[in-house]
């Protein structure tokens, strides 16, 4: 990803929401000069502060009574699309970025929609820049729907900062992203920043939509069987609160929570439903598998399999070569 970003020009934030662990963001970032990064939490940015970051996006809507919280942590910029809500921002004299819609509807303002401009009159030099995110680009099913995806949000966000611009108020940066945005994307022009998230990890869902390939898959579940069925399905001790109830895949004609391997990565089967504590693995063929038999269950979608633990153990060579620490949720 940092490749990727780099042959465009522009820099990399990571949105450590998915791995929400400092070795993970200092792994992202490597030996780039430019240490920012996105939240999607204030817990999430009080936590990365203290860890010395200190140019942080929450990258979520902030509402006026979160304004003395977001105060309180050093580097951190909010996000609007409201134009009261950019008058509480200057007065509590916290930065910010102004949310621009690129077609997603989740938030944010239309390019051309005069509330942008009210927005950033009212944040006055307190406008950091104009901030998008194609979310769309989940639904694409091949490279070249990705691309497109690309290229509108690049438009979109870079004709509500000339806009912007064109009406006096200065607007220094314009921030984009999305994974398969982000990788795909044929030109960032005007663009000055990226954010991308989930490719620290990828997932199932991230390669059947064409971000990655199988074996750039990073992050999986280890789980041990627990019963043998008769019928040669298998349950396992990684159930909802290990896996997610996260059915992704369903939208790209999967199915299930999760693929199942062997600690080699041989595929086995899919966890085709699960319980509190419990996951039922079915195979293309009955199972051959002893009670305590370890399996790798690999996620649809790796940001909320991760928020269900509290740590990562490394993996080289077959062999735990570190744990780390991520905040919780």
């Amino acid at each position: 990803m940092r490749e990727a970003v780099a042959r465009r020009g522009v820099r990399l934030r990571p949105h450590v929401k998915t791995a929400k662990c400092v070795e993970v963001a200092d792994a992202a970032l490597g030996d780039a000069p430019f240490r920012g990064i996105a939240v999607s939490t204030l817990a999430e940015a009080r936590f990365f502060a203290a860890a010395g970051w200190d140019d942080i996006t929450y990258a979520v809507g902030v509402t006026p009574q979160k304004l003395p919280a977001a105060k309180a942590i050093d580097g951190l910029t909010v996000l609007t699309d409201d134009v009261d809500v950019a008058h509480a921002i200057a007065t509590a004299e916290v930065d910010a970025w102004l949310e621009v819609d690129c077609g997603q509807g989740r938030g944010g303002r239309a390019p051309d929609d005069p509330a942008l401009i009210a927005a950033a009159r009212a944040l006055g030099p307190r406008l950091r820049g104009v901030l998008t995110h194609g979310g769309q680009s989940y639904g694409c099913r091949s490279v070249e729907a990705a691309r497109e995806v690309a290229e509108v949000e690049r438009a979109a966000a870079v004709e509500a900062a000339e806009r912007i611009r064109a009406a006096g108020v200065a607007c220094p940066e314009v921030s984009v992203g999305s994974t398969p945005t982000a990788l795909h994307a044929a030109s960032l022009d005007g663009v000055t920043e990226v954010r991308a998230g989930v490719y620290v990890f990828f997932d199932l869902f991230q390669h059947a939509i064409g971000s990655c390939g199988r074996d750039d898959l990073a992050l999986s579940v280890l789980a041990s069987v627990v019963s043998r069925r008769p019928d040669g399905s298998v349950w396992i001790d990684a159930g909802t609160l290990a896996l997610s109830s996260e059915r992704s895949l369903d939208a790209v004609g999967g199915s299930g929570f999760g693929e199942v391997t062997d600690l080699d990565g041989r595929p086995l089967g899919r966890v085709v439903s699960t319980n509190q504590e419990h996951g039922h693995v079915v195979g293309e063929a009955p199972l051959d598998l002893a009670v305590g038999a370890q399996l790798r269950v690999w996620p649809n979608h790796a940001c909320i399999t991760a928020a269900m633990h509290d740590r990562y153990h490394v993996v080289e060579a077959g062999r735990v070569v570190a744990e780390w620490p991520r905040l919780p949720g």
